[in-house]
């Protein structure tokens, strides 16, 4: 029940974005407005559901993804409602916009699937949860034709409502709460800031065509969003719960996964546009096939049911290869898929074919994204995680509706006294999505490789007994804020669940309930630590003492005597200061351990006027480095 319930929720959250089209052509008579007035109503959803996505995943998180679910049908219910009702063109647009907060759904369900599914069954939900995106924007386009053309534009919207509406109502009878939470105050500053940054870079790419790349407004927003993020990523750096862990985005499993998210947002927005294309445009233009946008809806079906099809073979595939190879599998599928669409789109059977592969190729490597982030992110990060994923998956699509629509712009001919796309550009979209499906490919080999089972089939051994687990990591003599890495493993040496510590040097992990679990801690600069801990099942985690601080040390003498006036500068290989300090009454000096690589550590007296270099090669662990001045002799040992 639960993987219907939240896969309902992801059909209906993706077809907020597909329901209007058919309505765009006509919307500016049936509401006196303009065309590009019009195009706010699509434009609104995409900016609200960009925004929206990180921080309801986020709060997620941290308030209960059940709960957060409810919200945002709620609102998405209301703003359909407002839709219905036609109070006015700008009470319109909030609608729309409120609409947008749905797109969060996706995100959340996978983490809540994640969190109350045996892990045996975590790998095809997931699949499924993430093809909902493609699903539901295929099937959004006939059902509101079907919708238009005998009930009336305004049954889109109360379809909407009450679909939402029937939502509220399951989740509430049917999903549990998650027991998985993150602790923190929510980081208001952040989402501020964050929000600004992707309005202003969202805008200019959906109205760019409008406006002009090199328009003024266009310029100045993306000013703005750069300027924005310029201020928003020290502060996520420094706040022990952030909107965005940038410590957690930029491992390298996550952030080339989510650079990949973005090609393939590019290529999955690519074939949709490229198929209403190829289908509805007039067949004197050379490009298309001329038919309507109810019939064009229709021959869109059977890419959905197939991506639907595909996610149980996904499912075993995930759990046999891993996400990696996955996701590798789906963004080459998608890139022979766009090369065949060149020579066969004459008919109307090769364009379905064409896209169905296409969208085959896409419900795969859709599938593999979430499964790859959660494999690498904490459990208590895993919907906020999934968040900005899917904001980066928007992104992709918000580029192909720029891009796409310039190249077609490119290539035009006149018929009937209008412009209109040729075969030229809609090839050349083919081939430009191929491109972009290929790179993708590259990027997943990028993708470290692991084990199937460490992949985001990390679900509960036990259905409702994984607990939230806090602790508190402890610097021996030290009170400077650091940064640290906590990992938990079985005594089987498999990994339970990891957790950054924030400046207030807190980590948050979680168990599968009673048991004996190894506790390790890491910190740069510091010998790690491990610890067996029998933890009862309630309660705060053990407190995680590091070892010592490493450190460069040891002995300045001249003639066999200690230099007790003498100073010891360390330099970099390139040649930048690092640090310079006194030497004890007794010659001894002591510095933290700079990073590795190679150094020069320079011995000064000044009363004797005698100095010394020696070269010095740093890796991980303490160094005692002794210089005698006048023997120019020197004597390093690796403390161990």
């Amino acid at each position: 029940m639960t993987i219907a319930v939240i896969s309902c929720g992801g059909l209906v959250s993706a077809m907020q974005f597909t329901l209007i089209i058919p309505l765009i052509a006509d919307l500016p008579g049936l509401l006196d407005v303009t065309t590009e007035d019009a195009s706010w109503l699509i434009t609104a959803t995409i900016l609200c559901s960009a925004v929206s996505t990180p921080i309801v995943a986020r709060m997620a998180d941290m308030y209960g993804k059940r709960r957060m679910l409810m919200v945002v049908l709620t609102i998405m219910v209301i703003g359909s409602v407002i839709c219905a009702l036609e109070a006015g063109f700008a009470m319109l647009i909030l609608g729309r916009a409120m609409q947008g907060f749905a797109a969060s759904l996706i995100a959340v369900g996978i983490s809540i699937l994640r969190d109350e599914l045996p892990k045996e069954r975590v790998g095809t939900a997931v699949a499924l949860m993430s093809a909902t995106m493609g699903i539901g924007s295929g099937l959004g386009l006939p059902l509101s034709g079907v919708l238009y053309q005998h009930l009336g534009w305004h049954s889109i919207f109360w379809f909407s409502a009450v679909a939402g509406l029937v939502l509220v109502i399951t989740i509430a009878l049917f999903i549990d709460e998650s027991s998985v939470r993150t602790s923190g105050r929510f980081d208001i500053l952040g989402a501020i800031l964050f929000s600004i940054a992707i309005v202003a870079l969202l805008l200019p790419l959906t109205k760019a065509g409008q406006w002009g790349w090199d328009s003024p407004l266009v310029l100045g927003l993306l000013g703005l969003s750069a300027l924005t993020l310029v201020i928003w990523f020290p502060t996520q750096l420094r706040r022990s719960q952030p909107m965005v862990d940038l410590r957690i985005a930029r491992q390298r499993t996550v952030l080339t996964t989510n650079i990949a998210s973005l090609f393939v947002g590019f290529a999955m927005f690519a074939n949709m546009m490229l198929t209403t294309q190829s289908l509805q445009l007039p067949v004197a233009s050379g490009a298309g096939l001329g038919l309507d946008a109810g019939t064009a809806g229709l021959a869109m079906i059977p890419m959905g049911l197939v991506m639907a099809a595909m996610a149980p073979i996904t499912g075993r595939l995930l759990d046999r290869i891993g996400g990696r190879l996955t996701l590798i599998l789906g963004a080459g599928v998608m890139a022979v898929g766009y090369a065949a669409r060149v020579p066969f789109s004459e008919s109307v059977l090769q364009v379905i074919i064409g896209s169905t592969v296409v969208g085959a190729g896409t419900a795969i490597a859709f599938a593999s994204l979430p499964t790859l982030i959660m494999s690498a992110v904490p459990i208590t990060e895993t919907a906020s995680a999934n968040g900005l994923n899917t904001l980066v998956r928007t992104l992709g699509s918000s580029v192909a509706s720029a891009g796409c629509a310039a190249i077609l712009a490119a290539s035009v001919a006149e018929v009937g006294g209008t412009l209109l796309p040729t075969r030229a550009g809609i090839d050349a979209v083919a081939w430009t999505s191929a491109v972009i499906a290929t790179i993708a490919v590259f990027l997943a080999l990028a993708i470290p490789a692991t084990r199937p089972t460490t992949s985001a089939a990390r679900g509960s051994e036990a259905q409702g007994q994984e607990v939230v687990v806090r602790g508190e990591v402890v610097f021996p003599g030290s009170e400077r804020e650091r940064p640290s890495l906590v990992s938990v493993l079985t005594l089987d040496g498999d990994q339970v669940d990891w957790s950054p510590t924030g400046p207030d040097r807190c980590y948050s992990v979680v168990l599968p309930g009673a048991g004996t679990y190894v506790f390790t801690v890491n910190a740069l600069g510091w010998s790690p630590a491990s610890r067996v801990v029998d933890y009862a099942g309630h309660g705060a985690g053990p407190v995680l003492r590091l070892g010592e601080e490493l450190t460069l040390h040891g002995c300045v003498t001249h003639a066999g005597e200690p230099c007790g006036d003498a100073t010891v500068a360390l330099a970099h290989g390139s040649g930048g200061l690092v640090q310079t300090t006194r030497c004890d009454e007794h010659g001894r000096y002591r510095v933290p351990l700079p990073g590795a690589g190679p150094y020069l550590v320079t011995a000064i007296r000044p009363s004797s006027r005698d100095a010394t270099a020696r070269k010095l090669v740093v890796g991980v662990e303490s160094i005692r480095f002794d210089i005698e001045l006048e023997t120019d002799s020197i004597e390093a040992t690796s403390d161990r």
